[in-house]
């Protein structure tokens, strides 16, 4: 029986650590040992066409609108090794941020991707790493207005893709973000 436990308690943990990137968890239960759970998983997979006010389309991105790619990252249980179609292309700064959810919960770490266009008052210059910032992206429940730090940054072209999960499920649309280096030609 030990054993058994032991056992579900692992595949428990490896099947919600699947789910931490980029999971849409939809569970409306409201016990706070599901809340807690669905707080770390929560995030849009499908989400509007629309981008934030004065990002800049890529005048000749690598990859274009369109066109289909290969998705190497694995932000979310599904998206690594899925054939992935590009709705947009943008020239920005991306950053890898760590920051506590507005809603409570668990610290989110190394969140990957935050654009310079969804930070408060960001501006147009780079950000450095360890700089507290505020979150305007909603890429997840209470990500919008969480304090973050800025973990690291780069200049690069980003895409919104729209895409069906390897693992099967509703398609993926206007993902947003995924950089040039996460994907290679179909």
């Amino acid at each position: 029986m030990k054993k058994f436990l032991c056992c579900l308690t692992l595949v428990t943990i490896v099947s919600f650590s699947g789910l931490s990137g980029c999971g849409n968890a939809t569970n409306n239960n409201t016990s706070p040992d599901k809340r807690t759970e669905t707080k770390l998983t929560e995030m849009d997979h499908s989400s509007s066409d629309k981008v934030p006010k004065g990002l800049k389309k890529a005048e000749n991105p690598t990859y274009k609108v369109g066109s289909q790619v290969i998705i190497n990252a694995d932000h979310m249980k599904g998206m690594k090794g899925a054939t992935a179609t590009i709705v947009g292309a943008y020239n920005t700064i991306v950053y890898v941020v760590t920051y506590t959810p507005t809603t409570g919960g668990q610290q989110e770490k190394h969140h990957k991707w935050v654009i310079q266009e969804e930070i408060k008052n960001a501006g147009n210059k780079p950000l450095k790493p360890g700089i507290e910032v505020i979150l305007e992206a909603d890429h997840k429940k209470g990500m919008k207005g969480a304090t973050a730090i800025i973990e690291s940054g780069e200049k690069t072209t980003v895409y919104m893709i729209d895409f069906t999960p390897t693992t099967g499920g509703e398609r993926v649309k206007n993902h947003k973000w995924v950089t040039e280096s996460e994907l290679s030609a179909k």
